[in-house]
């Protein structure tokens, strides 16, 4: 193992024992590896940390824009460089990280694409319908009224335990971002379906696999998935979808920004105010039809 994938590996146990989700820990695997990868040349090792320059990170990035990366992805791989660069100087392997020298992609201003409540709404009454032939059909209703009625993150939805649940009064203590707990209500169709599902379970997982272990953040995202695509017809929703919706219906219903902040777990009100732009933007398509002066 050369210096460089030796600090790679370091880095990433760090990540595992600060608690980062298994899909931040996998992604920046990949990325750092594929660095390490870009710099080793025939039977020669790649660069130890400290003996990088501008000039080959410069070329590293360069040849992720000649693979015709997206943007997104080119951020997502220099972030992890960041990081690793930000590692090592902590523990005094560099003098300078380098890579936050390195100019950022700037990423076009887009907003998630969200469903209105009728088709949010359309959406979950199909799956309680049962539709579908699913093994587990009580588990599949019970993760989309959660998703949509709770705002959750699916990594906070693959690591709720039943007694996270105060099943009288509706709540549910969700472990976010940076082991941040907070409170969140569960609306009444929710914890309905909830209480189906985890019927006689007094503690573990919430949400099961078919082999009964915790269903994880990327089996949650299959689920959803196969749903959207063939009740939905629409292979872009995903569990980040009804967070949105979520965020956004509140907020069209009049409820305050700093609330739905508390609901979300953002650390900052910045993070919640694209939902202002969603809810704007609904606002306008709505008088574009409606006002005879608006063309």
């Amino acid at each position: 193992m050369s210096e460089l994938e030796r600090w790679i590996s370091e880095y990433l146990e760090e990540l595992k024992r600060e608690d980062a989700s298994a899909h931040t820990i996998r992604n920046y695997g990949a990325d750092l590896a594929q660095f390490a990868a870009y710099f080793t040349r025939a039977d020669l090792a790649p660069p130890a940390p400290a003996e990088f320059d501008q000039l080959m990170l410069r070329e590293w990035l360069a040849d992720l824009h000649e693979q015709g990366l997206s943007k997104p992805t080119i951020r997502r791989k220099l972030a992890a460089v960041r990081s690793l660069f930000d590692h090592c100087l902590k523990r005094g392997a560099v003098t300078l990280n380098r890579a936050k020298l390195l100019v950022t992609p700037r990423l076009p201003k887009k907003l998630p694409a969200v469903p209105t409540e009728e088709q949010t709404n359309r959406w979950i009454d199909a799956v309680a319908a049962g539709e579908l032939e699913r093994p587990d059909p009580a588990r599949d209703l019970a993760m989309l009224e959660v998703l949509y009625g709770c705002g959750l993150r699916v990594s906070e939805l693959a690591g709720l335990n039943v007694d996270d649940f105060d099943w009288r009064d509706g709540w549910v203590r969700v472990r976010g971002k940076g082991k941040k707990e907070r409170q969140v209500p569960v609306p009444g169709r929710a914890l309905a379906a909830l209480k189906s599902y985890v019927e006689g379970r007094g503690s573990g997982a919430v949400f099961l696999n078919a082999r009964g272990n915790r269903l994880t953040d990327r089996g949650a995202r299959g689920v959803l998935k196969m749903y959207a695509i063939a009740l939905a017809g629409d292979s872009s929703l995903h569990p980040h979808t009804l967070r949105h919706a979520y965020a956004t219906h509140l907020l069209s219903a009049g409820a305050d920004l700093r609330a739905i902040q508390e609901l979300l777990g953002h650390a900052s009100l910045s993070t919640t105010q694209k939902y202002t732009q969603l809810s704007l933007k609904d606002i306008m398509a709505v008088y574009d039809q409606a006002h005879p002066r608006a063309k």
